[in-house]
C-alpha cells in the first residue's frame, strides 16, 4: 500500500525546487525589508513552530540577528501592546488560514512590527495578505494530515530570508538541497531495523542540538501524530540535565546530527553514553562516526549544517511512515486531528 504520506515524501525534491526557484530571486526584496529592522520574531504553531526553531538557529548562527519564538496568547489572549519598532516578525502557517497566526502577524504589524509571511496558502491566503512580504512555498496540495513537503518547503523559505538578512553562507549550497533528498529518499538506510526496535517501545527520546535540534523536535512530533509513541523531542543538552533518566532499554533514543558541525561531537558521546547503558541509540545522520556509535543507523544528506535541516527530516518522515503502518496505524489521518488546526 502507497500512503498519501508517503507519496507526499516522494514529492519534496520536486517542491524544493520549485520553491526555490521562486523564492531566490525575492531574495533583494527580503533585504529591503529587513533593512529597517534588528531583531526577530518567528510566530507559528505545531510542524511551522518548529521550522520556526530552524529559522531561530539559522539568523543567530549565521546573520547574527538576536531572533526569538512568539507566544501568540499575548496578541489573542492577554490583548497586550507591545512595542515593536525595529523587529522583523516572520509569521508560518502551511495553509495561511490559522486564525490565531493571522491575527498574531496583523497585531504584531500594528505594534509597529514590518512582517513576513511563510506560507504554502498562496499569495491570496489570510496571512500572506496581512504580511509586508509573502514568502509563499509550491509544495501543492498536501493531503495527509502529518505534514512533510510543506515543513521542508518552509525550512528553504527560512533559508532564503536568512540570506536576505545577510547571513553568512554560500548561497550555492541550496543547489543541492533537492538532489540530497532525493537521495535519502531512494536509500534512507537501516530503517527496517530502527522500524523494528520502536515498534515495541511506547516511547522514544529525540535529541539534536543547534540546527538539528528543529529536526529532533519535527520528527518527535511525527512520531506523537502518527505513531502515537510518548515521543520527547530534546536539545541534547537539556537531555543531560536530567532528562536521560528515563532512556533505558524501554525507552530508546533517537539521535540527529548533520554530518558536520560544532554539536557533532556532542552527539557522538551522547550515543556511546546510551549504548553504554544498555539502551538503543538510532542515529539519524551525523555521518560515519555516530552511525558507528548507534545501534542502528538513518543516512543524512551530504550537506553543509546550515542546509542539512531540509535533509535531516526526510528518515524521520519515511520512519515515521513505515513505523504507523507496521503498528497498523493509517499514516494520512491520525485519530483526532485536522490539517488546519484552529486554537481559541
Amino acid at each position: 500500500m502507497t500512503t498519501k504520506m508517503r507519496s507526499e515524501i516522494a514529492e519534496q525534491p520536486a517542491a524544493l525546487r520549485a520553491t526555490l526557484s521562486a523564492l531566490l530571486p525575492r531574495v533583494g526584496e527580503v533585504e529591503a525589508l529587513a533593512g529597517r529592522t534588528r531583531h526577530l520574531v518567528f510566530i507559528a504553531r505545531g510542524t511551522s513552530d518548529n521550522a520556526a526553531v530552524y529559522g531561530r538557529y539559522l539568523v543567530e548562527a549565521y546573520a547574527g540577528r538576536m531572533a526569538g519564538l512568539a507566544a501568540p496568547s499575548i496578541a489573542t489572549t492577554y490583548k497586550r501592546r507591545i512595542d515593536m519598532s525595529g523587529v522583523l516578525a516572520v509569521g508560518l502557517s502551511q495553509s495561511g488560514r490559522t486564525e490565531e497566526i493571522v491575527e498574531t502577524l496583523a497585531w504584531a504589524k500594528d505594534c509597529g512590527a514590518s512582517t513576513v509571511a511563510i506560507t504554502n496558502g498562496g499569495e491570496e491566503s489570510p496571512l500572506a495578505r496581512t504580511a509586508d512580504l509573502a514568502l509563499c512555498t509550491l509544495a501543492g496540495v498536501e493531503e495527509a494530515v502529518p505534514a512533510t513537503k510543506t515543513y521542508t518547503t518552509a525550512l528553504a523559505a527560512l533559508a532564503v530570508l536568512a540570506l536576505g538578512l545577510g547571513a553568512e553562507v554560500k548561497a550555492d549550497d541550496l543547489a543541492r538541497v533537492p538532489d540530497a533528498v532525493e537521495e535519502l529518499i531512494a536509500d534512507p538506510g537501516d530503517l527496517d531495523a530502527v522500524v523494528e526496535g520502536l515498534a515495541g517501545v511506547q516511547g522514544v527520546v529525540v535529541s539534536g542540538r543547534g540546527m538539528a535540534f528543529s529536526t529532533a523536535l519535527e520528527t518527535a512530533l511525527k512520531l506523537k501524530e502518527a505513531c502515537y509513541l510518548h515521543a520527547m523531542g530534546l536539545s541534547y543538552a537539556d537531555l543531560l540535565h536530567g532528562p536521560i533518566a528515563v532512556v533505558d532499554q524501554d525507552t530508546p533514543a533517537l539521535l540527529v546530527a548533520a554530518g558536520e558541525g560544532p554539536t557533532l561531537p556532542g552527539t557522538v558521546a551522547l550515543a556511546r553514553r546510551v549504548t553504554g547503558a544498555g539502551a538503543a541509540a538510532y542515529a539519524v545522520g551525523g555521518g560515519p562516526e555516530l552511525a558507528g556509535a548507534a545501534t542502528a543507523a538513518l543516512n543524512g544528506p551530504a550537506l553543509p549544517e546550515w542546509v542539512a535541516p531540509m535533509g535531516l527530516i526526510v528518515p524521520g518522515q519515511l520512519l515515521t511512515e513505515a513505523l504507523a503502518r507496521r503498528l497498523g496505524y493509517d499514516p494520512d489521518a491520525p485519530r483526532g486531528l485536522n490539517k488546519v488546526t484552529q486554537t481559541e
